[in-house]
């Protein structure tokens, strides 16, 4: 199995450039029998979220693991009903209760909605107390991004965003390179969207590697330095979703597939009113 990479993030945390993410994986027993699969064939980096509901899930696999807490990279995402100065407080320490655990790896805000000045403050008050070791933010553009840094103490180690190769967000992330944020991508694979799986590009790269297109797309993001954390219950896949480190893209078939950027959400608009009060209105 290849060795899965770590990236120094701008506070000098290590991260695993790629992780597992448990997304829609509401069942008890799946969710945790899929972390402790991942955990067995190599994945140290979980991701989960409060808008997820599987805190606890997620939590109770990795106590009955056989992988230490401290080897085990670990990030929740604050959701916006709880943003605000004490209620995010409140928030994360309920989210490391059912994490059975007293510090978090990442904490990251998942959405720039409600009050995230204040969520991030908390934020910034838990970090400097080391009950977390980075802060992270996600779905923030490029001016949300610029924003936030030029009133915040601590700058963003991560911005989880859509990241695949059809939305390849090359603005923000040459702007987030210039205060050293990594780009996480959440839907590496674009959940299948655009017929991906069938891209002709994708698939003639994958041919001559010896590998599906969902491994050249992988494979895509993590050589162009970006965190990935695809999601799967089929142990299998997860196997697959790990052999990305084993070749390298040539400069060809980078450029190739770099022409595939539509430059566009395949999600969500959010500058559309109604995307936002759905976001705003979602109970935690």
């Amino acid at each position: 199995m290849s060795e899965i990479k770590n990236v120094k993030l701008n506070n000098g945390v290590l991260m695993p450039q790629q992780g597992f993410g448990v997304f829609q994986i509401t069942d008890k027993e799946l969710c945790k029998k899929s972390v402790k699969e991942a955990l067995n064939v190599g994945y140290r980096a979980i991701d989960t979220a409060q808008a997820y509901f599987n805190e606890n899930y997620v939590g109770d696999a990795i106590k009955e693991s056989d992988i230490d807490r401290k080897d085990i990279f670990l990030t929740t995402k604050v959701w916006p009903k709880n943003y605000g100065y004490q209620n995010t407080l409140d928030s994360v320490e309920e989210s490391m209760k059912k994490l059975n655990t007293d510090y978090l790896d990442l904490v990251i805000l998942h959405q720039p909605l409600n009050d995230y000045y204040g969520a991030y403050r908390a934020l910034e008050k838990l970090y400097d107390e080391q009950k977390i070791r980075a802060i992270g933010i996600s779905n923030f553009n490029t001016v949300q991004y610029a924003d936030l840094v030029m009133n915040m103490k601590v700058v963003p180690a991560i911005n989880q965003v859509e990241t695949h190769v059809f939305n390849q967000e090359t603005g923000l992330r040459e702007y987030m390179d210039k205060h050293n944020t990594h780009i996480e991508s959440w839907a590496p694979l674009a959940e299948g969207k655009n017929n991906f799986f069938n891209n002709n590009i994708l698939n003639m790269i994958g041919q001559y590697h010896e590998k599906s297109a969902a491994q050249v797309a992988l494979r895509f993001l993590v050589q162009s330095g970006i965190i990935i954390i695809p999601k799967s219950t089929h142990i299998e896949r997860m196997k697959q979703n790990m052999e990305v480190w084993n070749f390298k893209l040539n400069d060809y078939e980078m450029k190739a597939i770099q022409d595939l950027d539509l430059d566009k959400s395949l999600f969500f608009d959010y500058s559309d009113p109604k995307q936002v009060e759905r976001l705003n209105n979602f109970e935690v």
